[in-house]
């Protein structure tokens, strides 16, 4: 059909019943478009303080953070608060579906697994005290492995003989596990609900409230700067023949 023949014949009815969505499109809050492009550009998740310096001034950022998130909630994508930031991230649910295409992860040992844990609720923990709860020993690899995957830092040296190094967990480790905040990890009840834990394990047993500030406590001294500058570790082969 000509240009001339379709002015004639007037709009297309089909283009007519699509037009109001086309149309609504075009008045979405602009500060809302604003957050979705911030969030999908981000390669890190974004605080609050940083959303809000990007916005317009008077943005009400929590408004528009509620708003989008109920938005994208039955979406291929969702938006989700991990360590107290917000990003965008596959809805669970179709999460197996992409990791067809990914290469596959390198698994943590059971000894390494065992060894997050008790850094996750125990911290800030040596490794002295990681084998004392483990009742073997730590093989060095085992810490280098998750030190070098981003989960577990150094944090200071504990105020004993020897000034052994005291260890904690990162952001990563929470974005990693999806965890707002390290308070987030399962407690007792939780462990015992999936089984992780025996149902008939003694009465008086208790799962720390675990704590990540990053404020040294009393017994730990800083790092040298030194010491933190040269440190890199590296993973030395196997990490799961402790134990």
């Amino acid at each position: 059909m000509s240009a001339e023949a379709a002015r004639v014949a007037g709009p297309d009815p089909e283009l007519e019943e699509v037009a109001p969505d086309a149309v609504s499109s075009t008045v979405r809050d602009p500060d809302l478009r604003l957050l979705e492009a911030m969030l999908f550009a981000a390669g890190e998740p974004l605080d609050e303080a940083i959303i809000a310096a990007r916005l317009p001034e008077g943005a009400d950022v929590r408004a528009l953070l509620t708003a989008l998130s109920a938005d994208y909630a039955d979406r291929g994508f969702n938006l989700v608060r991990a360590a107290g930031k917000w990003m965008l991230r596959t809805a669970p649910d179709l999460g197996f579906l992409l990791a067809r295409d990914k290469p596959e992860p390198r698994r943590l040992s059971r000894a390494a697994l065992e060894t997050l844990a008790i850094i996750a609720y125990h911290q800030p923990v040596t490794r002295a005290e990681i084998e004392e709860i483990r009742g073997v020993s730590t093989n060095k690899g085992t810490l280098d492995v998750l030190l070098a995957a981003g989960w577990v830092r150094l944090r200071g040296r504990r105020r004993s003989p020897g000034r052994p190094v005291t260890y904690g967990t990162t952001e990563t480790f929470l974005v990693h596990y999806g965890l707002d905040a390290i308070q987030d990890l399962p407690g007792l009840d939780e462990l015992r609900g999936t089984g992780l834990i025996d149902s008939r394990v003694a009465a008086g047993l208790t799962v720390p409230l675990p704590s990540d500030d990053p404020d040294l406590k009393d017994d730990e001294d800083p790092l040298e700067p030194e010491f933190e500058l040269s440190f890199a570790p590296e993973p030395d082969g196997d990490d799961d023949q402790d134990g």
